[in-house]
């Protein structure tokens, strides 16, 4: 009995005091969750690459997805294996926390089925097995930082697998060339706003945008249900923009939240 108390315990000690492999390091920009160990490594390397903007799925033999940021540079990643006691859902929250605070803007985000299948992101988008699990426990992120590092993505990618082992996946990929304008679809803007409670537009500074008003409108109106308050220095303008663009009136008010740029709160 003792002997079988000891090797467990040497088994939980090995364990909580792996390594990570060797030659890896953490990114910067993304604190690492406490007690995860680096398992996959990836240091600088230049090559073409492609970030859906949207669910993936595979038609005769060809991978397929509504939009994609497309751009030469230099690809840096890491894979976290998560300690037990923290879920990939935290670990993908804390990153993207992280980001945001730093002011990286969103692009795209899908959740569990709404990604596609977990073996094509695992597979053909990251080229990592490790990330290959249960479709809906999968969590995917495109992030632009801010200014000036806008030319650098940040893509997040977490799963649990089968076996109950979960991974969080960081790969900054830092642009050749500026990367111009990249705007998030409406369903992430939808994500955010349901997750955080809002949204935020610093750019967004003067009149109406038509572009903008189109996503935010599209956004808005995926779930009729929720209802925001308005802020900025042009708040009413685009509360009355929105409203042409067929969002109820009575859905938003204009509030009075300081700071440039505009600013959508959730009304809980």
């Amino acid at each position: 009995m003792r002997s079988l108390t000891l090797l467990a315990l040497c088994s939980f000690s090995s364990w909580l005091f792996a390594a990570d492999i060797p030659g890896s390091q953490d990114l910067p920009i993304v604190p690492r969750m406490a007690d995860a160990q680096i398992v996959d490594y990836r240091p600088a390397a230049e090559l073409e690459r492609i970030y859906p903007l949207g669910s993936i799925r595979k038609i005769s033999g060809q991978l397929r997805f509504d939009g994609q940021v497309s751009a030469r540079g230099h690809a840096t990643s890491v894979t976290y294996e998560l300690p037990p006691e923290h879920s990939s859902t935290d670990a993908f929250t804390a990153a993207r926390e992280a980001l945001q605070k730093q002011g990286a803007e969103l692009l795209f985000w899908c959740q569990a089925r709404d990604c596609g299948e977990s073996s094509l992101w695992a597979n053909e988008v990251f080229g990592n097995a490790k990330l290959y699990g249960a479709d809906n426990q999968q969590a995917y992120l495109l992030l632009r930082l801010a200014a000036p590092q806008d030319n650098t993505l940040v893509a997040l990618y977490s799963i649990t697998r089968g076996n109950r082992k979960a991974y969080l996946h960081v790969e900054q990929f830092d642009a050749a060339a500026p990367l111009g304008d990249l705007l998030p679809t409406s369903a992430t803007l939808l994500r955010q706003l349901k997750s955080t409670g809002e949204l935020d537009f610093p750019k967004l500074d003067g009149d109406p945008d038509d572009t903008w008003l189109r996503l935010i409108s599209r956004g808005l109106n995926l779930d009729t249900t929720l209802r925001v308050n308005v802020s900025g220095p042009h708040a009413e303008a685009w509360r009355q923009a929105l409203t042409d663009q067929g969002v109820r009136a009575a859905r938003m008010e204009t509030g009075s939240v300081e700071g440039s740029g505009l600013h959508f709160e959730l009304l809980r």
